[in-house]
This record gives structure tokens, C-alpha cells and sequence, in this order.
């Protein structure tokens, strides 16, 4: 058995507050004091189903706690929806789609649609708060990324709802009628409008199911629906677990179901629908590499690389888990690299000085550390951050793994964690050869000079995203998704909409 090999920093904890803290990187740093956000998120006690366009009871009358990963505390009570309420949402919006949203113009749609991404606008900081306080996220990612990124999504696609003559020239477009969606936890609200948005711009309509642990912002969004005047039945919202998600996968009313999550559960999905006529997306696991030749900006590319992966807390699907540099820069990006996490900032999500905020929920600690201790035990070496972790709630340190080999279970398998892989190659061949090694395909970066070489590298990656000097950057008008074990479909841009729609 390996024995335990880690590095201690060398500096010490940036954490006395109101003392300098002496010898990092750029001098002495004092600790700022907190700075907690405070806009009312302004959250309910109880959230029931979103139906037909009233919140409405669960039939089973069972509810769930929200928990605040933040602190562990109780945010809300979530209604867990069973097959009757999951049926009642399909038959809700068949008949919206029968009826008036299904006759309506584009012009028409795309009002609801601009009016819904205006709201959002107006209400910004409070489901800002409301997102970190449910997810774990830091603040800033919420307040700066989150809610203005799904705003940005509403915006665009209204944009197109009265020009679909032009989504395919020479083709006729046609709504499906009903979708049924599934969408993970790492970005609840930004999910929820990726999967809606399209299918609305197109004439469908919607019956959704947000995570379990993250279903505060989908039941706000549909206070807006509200407030923008959607017609009832366009967009249905139910929460629950596993069974509420399989119903709304497997419910004959559905046209087309889009899925966003871990790629064994996408398996399952596909395999109960074998068979069936309905049109299936499916944006799964990625494995992410993030690639660092030796005349990359290496400053810049180690910011890149610390925003790929520690600022999220590796809760994103395309985080860049694994870091592929070119030998002879190896010892100089992964010194920035440690010198870099030690001063990021982990605690209260709700603080703007936050870097790093809370991990989801118990149970994915728990897969982190899991997958961390493996990387030990096969002998890769560990660095951690000094940070003070917060008493309660559910915290991890930024974390790099140096000497790895493809064959550990951290260079393989996806960790949604702030976890970071070291690896190194001499040619681009070997790069591309490593960075393709895994079973995912869902997005990859690329750090040089030689816009040549990002070309070269764009068509060999098989990946369905590829950044150059830049990472997790995202835009309503470019295509997301993935190859392999990462999933089919894309969401974004005029490429997206193709799968809400039936070309004729």
C-alpha cells in the first residue's frame, strides 16, 4: 500500500484577521473583514408544485428539507411530487400547448419571454442570495455569472422566438409540443433557463424538475412566470427525488426529453426509452483538460486554471480537472498554482471576499473525499490549501495532486469537487493523446501563443468545447454540449434550438 505523501505550504494561514499576513506572494496581505451580502432573498417557508401556472400541494402531502450547505441550517420545506402531480403537470401543459400558447406568434411569444428576462434583471440580488444560500456557491459567481448568464439566455432566445423562419433557411420549424426536462444542482437557476428558454422561443412547453437539494430558485423563477403573465400550463415546475425525476423522463405525454446529470443515470434514462419515438438530449459528466504549452501566458493561464476549477468548487460539469503541462514549464506553473490557492479565500458563501464557497451537500463531501483519499493511496502527491475551514457546514480545500498518471481514479473519474490533477507531456501529440484518454468528451482548453497550434488542437480534442487562453466561458449564441460518455444534443445558439424543434 502507498504511504501518505503530501507537501505542507510554506506560508503561513492568511487567516488573522486584522494582522498582516507575511511572506505570500505579493508581499503582506492584511485579512479583509467580512462583508456579507444582504439583499432579502425573500424565501418561503414551504414550496409547493408549480401547476397549471398556481402553486399546488403534493397529492402525497410530503415535503423535504432545503438544506443550506453554507451552514447546514433549514432553508425551506420543498413538496415532493409523486406520479399523479407529475401526470397533472404533462396534462397542464398539453392543453396549454393545445390551446393558447401553442396558436400563439413568435412576436407574441417572445413578449413573455423579454418580459420574464427583465423581471429576472429587476430581481437579480435577491434570487442572487437565494441561489448561494440554497447551492453553496459564492456570492460573487452568483451575483456576476449565475443570474445575468440566465437573464442573457431569456434575452436571446426571445430574440429568435418570431424569426424561426430562419433557424434552418429552406425548412419549415415546428414546436414538438410537450418536453419534459431533468437538471442537476452545480447551476440551478442557469440550468433552468438554458433547458426553458429554447423550448418556449420554439412553442413548447415545459414540465421540469430541478434538484433535489437545489429547487429554491426554479420555484422563485416561477413566481415571475407569475408576475409576467405566462399563460398557465406553459412551463410546469415539480421537485422531488429520483422517482419525480424518472416520471417526468418516462411520461407518454412527452415529446422530447432533455437531461442534464451524471452520465450512469443518463444510461438509465436511455435505456427506458428505448423504443419509444420521443426525441432525447443528454449533457452528462465531462472530465475536462485544460492544456498548458511552454509559450503559454503562464500568469494568465494559471488564473484560468484556478477559475476552471477552484472558484466553482469543480461543481461544473466542464470543470478542467485535469491539468496537462508541457514538461519543461511543469515546476513553474505548478509552484504559481500552490502559491495561488494558498491565498483563496474558503468560507461563508455569503461573504464577498469568498473565493471559494460550500460543497453542495453532505453526501458529495463525502464523494470528494472519497475519490481524494484514493488519489493518496495510489501514490499521487497532495498539496491543500492551510485555510481554516468554517465549524459548520460543508467545506473542502482547494486541492492539486502532482505526479498522476492516467491510471489514477482522480485522472479518471469525475469529482465535482475543488479538485485539481497535475499531469505532464513533451509533444502536442502526447498532450492530445492523454487529454483524449478518458471516457467523457464534454469540453477541454488550450494555453499557447501559436494560434496555429489552437486550431490544430480544435480539430483534435474530442471535445465538444474547446477555450483558447481562456476557460469556462460562456455565451447564449455558442453551442454547449458534449461527445462520448458526456452526452449528445447542444444547448445554445441556433444549434439548440434544432432540438426543440421538427424541421420540415
Amino acid at each position: 500500500m502507498a504511504t501518505l505523501t503530501t507537501e505542507k505550504s510554506s506560508h503561513p494561514t492568511p487567516r488573522a484577521s486584522g494582522r498582516p499576513v507575511p511572506g505570500l506572494i505579493f508581499g503582506d496581505l492584511w485579512e479583509y473583514d467580512p462583508a456579507p451580502e444582504t439583499a432579502d432573498p425573500k424565501l418561503k417557508a414551504r414550496y409547493d408544485l408549480f401547476i397549471g401556472g398556481k402553486f399546488v400541494a403534493p397529492a402525497s402531502g410530503k415535503y423535504f428539507d432545503s438544506i443550506n450547505p453554507g451552514n447546514e441550517k433549514k432553508l425551506a420545506d420543498i413538496a415532493h411530487a409523486n406520479a399523479a402531480d407529475v401526470d397533472a403537470a404533462y396534462r397542464a401543459a398539453l392543453q396549454a400547448y393545445d390551446g393558447a400558447w401553442g396558436k400563439m406568434a413568435g412576436r407574441d411569444r417572445a413578449k413573455y419571454i423579454y418580459r420574464i428576462a427583465r423581471l429576472l434583471q429587476d430581481r437579480a440580488r435577491e434570487f442572487a442570495v437565494a441561489e448561494t444560500m440554497d447551492g453553496g456557491k459564492p456570492i460573487k459567481e452568483s451575483r456576476d455569472f449565475d443570474v445575468p448568464m440566465a437573464a442573457a439566455h431569456f434575452f436571446y432566445h426571445a430574440g429568435w422566438a418570431d424569426k424561426l423562419d430562419y433557424v434552418a433557411p429552406g425548412r419549415r420549424a415546428a414546436p414538438l409540443g410537450v418536453v419534459g426536462q431533468v437538471i442537476p444542482w452545480n447551476f440551478p437557476l442557469l440550468m433552468l433557463a438554458w433547458k426553458i428558454a429554447p423550448a418556449l422561443a420554439m412553442g413548447n412547453c415545459v414540465v421540469i424538475k430541478p434538484a433535489e437539494t437545489t429547487s429554491i430558485t426554479a420555484l422563485k423563477l416561477a413566481e415571475i412566470f407569475q408576475d409576467a403573465g405566462l399563460p398557465p400550463g406553459v412551463v410546469n415546475i415539480v421537485t422531488g427525488f429520483g422517482d419525480t425525476g424518472a416520471a417526468v423522463m418516462t411520461h407518454p405525454i412527452a415529446a422530447k426529453v432533455a437531461f442534464t446529470g451524471s452520465t450512469e443515470v443518463g444510461k438509465i434514462i436511455m435505456r427506458s426509452l428505448a423504443g419509444t419515438e420521443k426525441k432525447m438530449t443528454m449533457e452528462l459528466g465531462g472530465k475536462a483538460a485544460n492544456i498548458v504549452f511552454d509559450d503559454a501566458p503562464l500568469d494568465q493561464a494559471v488564473e484560468g486554471i484556478v477559475n476552471g476549477i477552484f472558484f466553482n468548487q469543480g461543481h461544473v460539469c466542464c470543470a478542467g480537472s485535469r491539468l496537462l503541462v508541457q514538461e519543461s514549464v511543469a515546476a513553474d506553473v505548478l509552484a504559481k498554482l500552490k502559491h495561488r490557492i494558498e491565498v483563496l479565500r474558503v468560507g461563508d458563501p455569503l461573504d464577498k471576499n469568498t473565493d471559494v464557497g460550500a460543497i453542495n451537500s453532505k453526501e458529495q463531501l463525502a464523494t470528494i473525499q472519497r475519490l481524494v483519499a484514493s488519489g493518496v493511496k495510489e501514490g499521487a502527491t497532495l498539496f491543500q490549501s492551510p485555510c481554516k475551514l468554517p465549524v459548520r457546514g460543508y467545506y473542502f480545500r482547494p486541492t492539486i495532486f502532482s505526479n498522476v498518471s492516467m491510471s489514477h481514479r482522480i485522472a479518471r473519474e469525475e469529482i465535482f469537487g475543488p479538485v485539481l490533477s497535475v499531469l505532464t507531456f513533451r509533444t502536442l501529440e502526447e498532450a492530445v493523446e492523454k487529454a483524449n484518454n478518458t471516457a467523457y468528451g464534454l469540453s477541454a482548453g488550450v494555453w499557447t501563443d501559436k494560434g496555429s497550434r489552437i486550431l490544430k488542437l480544435s480539430t483534435e480534442l474530442k471535445a465538444g468545447v474547446v477555450w483558447a487562453n481562456t476557460f469556462n466561458k460562456f455565451d447564449p449564441a455558442s453551442p454547449f454540449g458534449g461527445y462520448k460518455e458526456s452526452g449528445f444534443g447542444r444547448e445554445g445558439g441556433r444549434q439548440g434550438l434544432f432540438d426543440y424543434c421538427k424541421l420540415a
